[in-house]
């Protein structure tokens, strides 16, 4: 089986609450938004955005240029049909991280969760040099991965885990740390799973 038909087969047999990494209201991502004072014509991608409900939260919060992207298409209709007519409001992508291409570029990247799945290092450079091919200058990064304390593994996977230093060392060669959080992700089983969430920005 496939990456694709993994999560394909994750999503259209699992409904959210039974997704260790499901959340209510994605409240650390948001905060982060707020803290970097991010502006509501700000050009958004959400890498493996899936069906997360930071796209609903987003545009309750009057952001307007938001595009989600996953591996998933079953994932991003699951948002799709959440979503109703605000769907249309949203830019959807399915594909893997590491072959997306766009004509665009962005302003702020999120990703919690993408990036500790990318085990092998050439798939974590080819993350890497996508994300710096595609954002503006000053562009701003949100993560969230597993922690150093986290698990090592989420839906069956391997995972690769990540320390303040190791993630801030990873991204320097085009993006300067801003600032690190370790949370505490209480999954649906009521189980913890501890997260590095950190912001960065682009410095070329």
């Amino acid at each position: 089986m496939n990456q694709q038909e993994h999560w394909d087969k994750v999503y259209s047999t699992k409904g959210p609450a039974e997704l260790s990494w499901y959340q209510q209201q994605p409240g650390i991502s948001l905060s982060f938004f707020r803290d970097l004072s991010i502006s509501k014509d700000a050009a958004i991608i959400d890498i493996g955005g899936g069906d997360s409900k930071l796209v609903d939260f987003l545009l309750e919060e009057g952001y307007t240029d938001i595009t989600v992207l996953d591996i998933s298409e079953m994932a991003l209709e699951k948002s799709k049909q959440r979503l109703g007519p605000k769907a249309m409001q949203v830019n959807w992508v399915v594909t893997d991280i590491n072959s997306f291409q766009s004509n665009k570029k962005f302003d702020v990247w999120h990703d919690r969760a993408v990036l500790h799945f990318l085990t092998e290092q050439s798939e974590r450079k080819n993350y890497l040099d996508t994300a710096n091919r595609y954002l503006n200058a000053n562009a701003k990064i949100i993560i969230g991965t597993f922690s150093d304390k986290g698990p090592d593994k989420c839906s069956g996977l391997p995972v690769k885990k990540y320390s303040e230093s190791s993630l801030s060392d990873f991204l320097k060669k085009y993006f300067k740390k801003i600032k690190c959080i370790y949370i505490d992700h209480i999954t649906p089983f009521k189980t913890v799973q501890n997260f590095l969430f950190c912001s960065f920005l682009k410095t070329n």
